[in-house]
């Protein structure tokens, strides 16, 4: 039936697919081939901006400064190879899903858990707002209207990852894989050329090579070089963030999980280090330059002279005439940097399951939607990157300073949960060999606490007063408001169970009371089916706002074959629902134990448009009696013809839908 009601069901369907089944759960698993460019894509991704944001640090203290670049990318890659080394770890000990934060909560407490939970929750927001802003720059260098219009076009590729991955991961992940292996195929391609070159006397001369740059005004020696120095080592330690994500996604591996998620996770740094290192060790050789204002910065460079990004200016180096090379790396770029956020898009609703779980978030991000993934924390994460991404009009420079704030906070804690976990496990193991590999672990454990540790500190204070204080608060409030859910799920929970001392007390009667506004055959059936319950007492109660009508209706009742009795409750200022609910309190009141019921006549209809018609009264009667104690409310629902329609729709409905005309 192709109607207009069907629409918003037809367009669910288009862009999220038939339902699967629940048993279909395992058939959305991920291999390892697919898992790599799933949960790779952001790591991947931040090697195309990493080292550049380390060029351009270094670049305010003039070209001497940049004989640090090599050293600063060997730290990050130091730390990178402790990291890798630590989650290899985590993944075998924790294989659930719940990454840093299972860690932490086991080893450190709720509290320190629930510390984590917020961290990366507002990292891989921020994961899908840099990846997406930075690759509609990219894009918007080339192309004047993406530019012009960046914010749209970012909120347009938010959609449509999130339109992607409600499609399940299997499919979001087969997605995914072409571009993510294009880019390290291109990129690495590109290192091997080049170096090649090198080796063999050949020149590899970047577009800048021959510009020089403006240093800005100050005394670059002693402790201001070091504070710039640590600042690029904050800034290229950006290549870390997605290495905790294969941590929070081991249950979306096939078996044996825990394994193929190590496996996975050593060939993310293996990729990751060579990448970076390969191309700030080529960015250097080559001559590269990039600032933050080419126009001021760059000494030498031609009027209206627009900078390339550092992955561009290296490909034109290397290929040079052969512009397919060029275009090739130019467009794997681009597209790892566009697909990046996808790991957020599968560590994020599988995080936010788990607290949900533990309820520090609704309930709701803990169900699987129709194609078994996480659909409401997909599209909790594409609301809150949006509104990430309208704020900041999706300028990359300023969200990069909120970024790897969470991540760094979660890697810390993370490194202290293990190096207590390992702690407690010596205590008890007895084995020689079982005790040597624990304490190597906690040697590595500790390595990792004491490097990321340093990492986060470098952080805030290079970049707090930049804009990293604005995830912290985030992080704040959010910690905050997961506390206040918990508290309330506990308090429900505390309200709803029952003590073994609680007696099942039966009321001694109840009192049934049907709702009329006039007698037709929805009022017979409501009539009937309250006799059918046996109370102890019947009565029909009608509201008299208008004398002629009230009148009808009694002469009408005194005329039938209805027994029940009918009574007129006054309404002089026309109301209908105050008085109704003022004579249940009276009822109530002179018999404090019954239990009084008051069946509502309702109808069924098809259309939306005619539940604007009917019903309006009896919604906000009922409404209002759901809150007096000791009364129970029961609709009795009459089908008008219309209502027929709704048959023959085949998509299913939520609970309450069909009588409301949801969807018609």
């Amino acid at each position: 039936m192709s109607t207009l009601s069907q629409v918003p069901v037809a367009l669910k369907r288009l862009l999220v697919g038939r339902p699967f089944r629940s048993d279909r759960l395992g058939q959305t698993l991920l291999p390892k081939r697919i898992a790599l460019p799933v949960f790779a894509s952001d790591a991947m991704s931040s090697v195309a901006y990493a080292p550049q944001e380390i060029f351009l640090v270094l670049s305010v203290a003039g070209l001497a400064a940049y004989s640090f670049t090599p050293w600063v990318a060997l730290a990050v890659a130091v730390v990178m190879v402790v990291v890798v080394a630590s989650y290899r770890q985590n993944v075998h000990a924790y294989p659930s899903g719940g990454g840093d934060y299972e860690v932490a909560t086991v080893n450190l407490g709720p509290r320190a858990g629930l510390v984590v939970g917020s961290a990366l929750l507002v990292d891989y927001v921020l994961t899908v707002a840099v990846s997406i802003a930075s690759a509609v720059e990219n894009i918007g260098s080339a192309i004047d209207v993406v530019h012009h219009n960046r914010v749209w076009f970012s909120v347009a590729a938010i959609l449509l990852l999130a339109a992607v991955n409600l499609r399940g991961m299997r499919e979001s992940g087969g997605f995914l894989a072409v571009p993510t292996y294009l880019f390290i195929v291109s990129v690495l391609g590109m290192l091997g050329w080049g170096f090649a070159r090198l080796l063999f006397g050949g020149e590899v001369h970047a577009e800048t090579a021959d510009f020089d740059l403006r240093a800005e005004p100050g005394h670059w020696v002693g402790f201001a070089m070091v504070f710039l120095v640590a600042r690029a080592f904050s800034s290229g330690c950006a290549a870390l963030t997605g290495v905790e994500a294969i941590s929070n996604g081991v249950p979306a591996f096939e078996k044996p999980k825990s394994r193929n998620a190590a496996t996975t996770l050593l060939l993310l740094g293996a990729f990751s280090i060579t990448l970076l290192l390969g191309l700030v060790m080529l960015a250097r050789e080559a001559g590269v330059k990039y600032v933050a204002d080419p126009a001021h910065d760059l000494i030498g460079a031609p009027e209206g002279y627009r900078q390339r990004s550092m992955i561009a200016q290296l490909a034109h180096a290397v290929f040079g005439g052969f512009t397919p090379g060029f275009y090739l790396v130019a467009v794997a770029t681009a597209l790892i940097l566009l697909l990046a956020a996808n790991t957020a898009f599968n560590g994020f609703p599988v995080l936010g399951s788990v607290l949900a779980q533990d309820r520090y978030l609704p309930r709701q991000l803990h169900t699987r939607g129709d194609r078994l993934a996480f659909s409401n924390g997909i599209l909790f994460l594409a609301i809150a990157a949006i509104v990430f991404i309208v704020v900041f009009d999706a300028e990359v420079t300023a969200l990069i300073q909120l970024y790897i704030v969470g991540v760094f906070v979660a890697f810390t804690l993370s490194q202290t949960g293990m190096v207590r976990h390992w702690t407690r496990l010596l205590r008890t193991e007895s084995d020689p060999t079982a005790r040597a590999r624990m304490q190597r672990s906690r040697v590595v454990n500790a390595i990792g606490l004491v490097m990321t540790a340093s990492v986060l500190v470098v952080v805030l204070i290079t970049k707090f007063l930049a804009g990293a204080w604005i995830a912290v608060v985030a992080m704040a409030v959010l910690y905050v408001l997961m506390e206040l859910i918990h508290r309330h799920y506990a308090t429900v929970q505390s309200e709803l169970d029952a003590s073994a001392d609680d007696e099942e007390v039966l009321p001694p009667r109840t009192h049934s009371i049907v709702l009329v506004s006039s007698l037709h055959l929805a009022t017979r059936r409501a009539v009937r089916y309250a006799r059918a319950t046996r109370p102890d007492t019947l009565e029909a109660v009608t509201v008299n706002v208008d004398d002629r009508d009230t009148r009808k209706l009694v002469a009408q009742w005194e005329a039938s074959d209805i027994t029940v009795p009918l009574k007129v409750i006054a309404s002089p200022y026309r109301e209908i629902t105050r008085p109704v609910v003022d004579y249940v309190r009276r009822v109530r009141r002179d018999n404090p134990r019954d239990v009084i019921t008051v069946f509502i006549p309702e109808y069924v209809v098809g259309h939306w448009w005619e539940q604007i018609l009917h019903n309006q009264s009896a919604l906000r009667l009922k409404g209002r009696l759901l809150f007096e104690p000791g009364v129970m409310v029961t609709s009795v629902p009459w089908l008008l013809s219309s209502s027929d329609r709704r048959k023959e729709t085949p998509h299913y409905v939520a609970p309450g839908e069909t009588r409301r005309g949801v969807g018609r």
